[in-house]
């Protein structure tokens, strides 16, 4: 039996007089409507566009690349050369208790010149830095690349008097010869390069140290539909012509070298895909003196863009 004065008296809670009071949060929105979700940001995007939202002015149609995240050059050797070349870095990693040699101190003597921060870390850091692999002491922090817009190129090339010369590449994955292909139409008067944003290399530190600092001078535009990209330069009035190594035309034949241009550039395995290749006005063969078959992608570009700056001299 209970004693007096021991009954438990009344608590805090509804019990359940109050359920019919409650509200649910409704209907799961659509996922275009739902904060944080890549439909919400991508409809954000369309809609902003759209509007007129982006900026008619070139420079502010440069973007760091579409969610790509700072890159780790990681070990001495790859470390100076970035520096050397100049590649936009932001941050030099030292271990702490690192053997110092020439490169270390070629390295930070580089980076202070630069206003690079210099960041002594303890080598466990550096370790989870490096996810595993070998860095020698030394990291190199280097922000993703500023791509420029399309579009861009196309404002460049008219302000400087000259017709148009721009490279497109199809699906070229090796960041060397991306970086390679952009020293190149530095060096023969290109207003610049268009690479895919899928399945193709990128301006990496790799791809930036090949082209030798021309990467600071050359604007490199990322194109969402290489295609359609082609398309709107061709009514735009330049000619798009690929690099193929069974082209209707032969490079000592090619007469569309002094009209505004786009010369395009196919992967290093299977050269230009269906409908790029459908795309372009002409196509462009290299004529072969040895038994070589074909050119590396880099080097074939190079010497279209040595004859198209010939013949654009005379």
């Amino acid at each position: 039996m209970r004693k007096d004065g021991t009954k438990k008296g009344m608590v805090v809670g509804s019990g359940g007089q109050r359920r019919r009071g409650l509200q649910g949060k409704g209907p799961t929105p659509p996922a275009e409507m739902r904060p944080g979700h890549p439909a919400a940001r991508k409809a954000a995007r369309a809609s902003k566009a759209g509007s007129g939202g982006r900026s008619t002015t070139a420079g502010n149609r440069r973007r760091p690349g579409d969610g790509e995240t700072p890159e780790t050059v990681l070990g001495r050797n790859p470390v100076v050369e970035c520096l050397r070349a100049g590649v936009p870095a932001t941050a030099l990693h030292v271990a702490i208790g690192t053997t110092t040699d020439e490169r270390v101190a070629e390295a930070v003597h580089l980076a202070a010149d630069a206003g690079i921060s210099i960041l002594e870390v303890p080598r466990n850091d550096l370790d989870r830095m490096a996810g595993g692999a070998l860095h020698q002491g030394l990291a190199l922090q280097v922000p993703p690349y500023a791509y420029a817009h399309p579009d861009e190129l196309l404002e460049i090339a008219a302000e400087s008097g000259d017709p148009g010369l721009i490279v497109a590449l199809d699906g070229v994955t090796d960041p060397r010869n991306l970086g390679a292909v952009v020293r190149s139409v530095g060096a023969f008067g290109g207003h610049g390069v268009v690479v895919p944003q899928r399945r193709a290399a990128g301006m990496t530190a790799v791809a930036w140290r090949t082209s030798a600092g021309t990467a600071a001078r050359l604007p490199v535009a990322r194109a969402t539909n290489l295609t359609r990209t082609l398309r709107e330069y061709a009514t735009a009035g330049f000619m798009i012509a690929g690099l193929d190594a069974e082209g209707s035309v032969s490079l000592d034949n090619f007469e569309l070298a002094t009209d505004p241009l786009v010369l395009v550039v196919g992967s290093e395995g299977k050269g230009l895909s269906r409908l790029v290749k459908q795309t372009c006005d002409v196509t462009v063969s290299i004529p072969m003196a040895g038994p070589v078959e074909s050119l590396n992608a880099s080097v074939a570009a190079g010497v279209v863009l040595a004859e198209i700056a010939r013949q654009r001299r005379h």
